[in-house]
């Protein structure tokens, strides 16, 4: 599965206040976006109905390392 970023523009405060909330966590920033994200989208399909396609959104996304 192919990994694309996103930029956003978000407030400092929230951003400061995200950051706290994911560290809790024990999680990145970006990871804490994911789990996020995954929530949300697991949410919908369950009020909504499934996405259609090869979407799996209970998958993991994060990147293979890179060597070098």
């Amino acid at each position: 599965m192919a990994v694309k970023s996103v930029s956003i523009r978000i407030e400092e405060e929230m951003l400061k206040k995200l950051a706290y909330v994911a560290d809790y966590e024990g999680r990145s920033i970006n990871s804490h976006i994911l789990v996020l994200i995954r929530s949300d989208i697991q949410k919908f399909e369950k009020e909504i109905g499934p996405i259609e396609g090869e979407l799996q959104p209970a998958i993991n996304v994060k990147p293979p390392r890179r060597n070098g």
